[in-house]
């Protein structure tokens, strides 16, 4: 299997694994107290992660096929 190949499975599993962290950050936020905003910024961090992941798949999946 190519790198390529391997990217196009591994990808959608990370943003998935990342949307998870997200969650149980922002449970844990409203839970906290303390470090309330920093729980909330690493789960923020983590959406822009999946951003980029997201790009990165679009641009393995090259464009549409006609």
């Amino acid at each position: 299997m190519r790198d390529e190949e391997k990217l196009l499975v591994l990808i959608p599993h990370w943003i998935e694994h990342n949307g998870e962290h997200a969650a149980e950050f922002r449970r844990w936020a409203a839970r906290a107290g303390i470090g309330e905003a920093d729980l909330l910024k690493a789960a923020e961090a983590m959406e822009r992660a999946n951003d980029h992941l997201r790009a990165a798949l679009e641009k393995l999946k090259g464009p549409p096929k006609p």
